[in-house]
């Protein structure tokens, strides 16, 4: 692995790199574990490991909404390493004036700017964003941003920082709000279905390894509830709903 720069922004260590292997080479992002900040309801130092989980979730399922994850050794030590998303112009998630709400888009609150112009937060009605925010519920995302979810210019939908998931409390905080109360469409049961069937197989010892047993059973409980009332899940209302900031 070879690191190329940083990512200043990010509210963790993370660094942009290349990794190379029998003459393939692809870009990747790299978040060191020692680079993690404490935080008061996550436990130090397992973030890294709840991406790598949250990927695995992804890929039991059939979502592929996660990209390409894994847990490794780097040069400031044991991180997670993830393939990165190069990105087009397109936007799934965005705020705009009530007049200008794309057609099709779903409206998730209204606010107001900077200087007291109505907002609105929207976004796009696609498989795509419907199959991710089944996944967030499953995963418990305490964190979906607006810019955590990425259009990739190879087509795809992607959502990336899955840090903040998989605890065993109720922390579901997401922009993707847009079909609560709706059923859950027919693929999107299908796919949970798969990964309720893997969780009682070998991933749940995979899982072992990055989260604790306690937080492997929340995720089956939070599935078997889905399963048994297939519908978006609306806010708790028990904490704030939606990521801050939203973007």
């Amino acid at each position: 692995m070879e690191i190329t720069g940083r990512l200043v922004d990010a509210s963790n260590a993370t660094l942009f790199g290349t990794v190379a292997l029998d003459g393939v080479e692809l870009q990747c992002v790299y978040k060191p574990v020692r680079g993690e900040r404490p935080l008061w309801d996550f436990p130090d130092g397992t973030l890294a490991g709840r991406e790598v989980a949250a990927f695995l979730i992804s890929e039991a399922a059939g979502f592929h909404v996660v990209p390409h994850t894994v847990l490794r050794d780097g040069p400031f030590g044991p991180g997670m390493v993830q393939v990165w998303v190069d990105t087009g112009d397109d936007e799934l998630v965005d705020v705009c004036a009530p007049n200008e709400v794309p057609p099709g888009w779903l409206g998730v609150l209204r606010a107001r700017g900077d200087r007291g112009e109505p907002a609105v937060l929207v976004h796009a009605d696609v498989p795509a964003l419907q199959a991710m925010a089944a996944f967030d519920a499953v995963a418990n995302n305490a964190d979906r941003k607006g810019g955590h979810v990425l259009a990739g210019i190879d087509g795809h939908v992607y959502g990336v920082d899955h840090g903040l998931c998989l605890h065993t409390e109720h922390k579901l905080r997401t922009v993707l709000w847009g079909w609560v109360g709706r059923p859950l469409p027919e693929d999107v049961v299908d796919a949970l279905k798969r990964l309720r069937t893997d969780l009682d197989g070998d991933l749940r010892d995979t899982l072992g390894e990055h989260i604790t047993r306690r937080e492997v059973r929340a995720l089956t409980t939070r599935l078997d509830r889905l399963l048994a009332d297939p519908c978006y899940p609306g806010p708790s209302g028990r904490g704030p709903a939606i990521p801050w900031p939203a973007f």
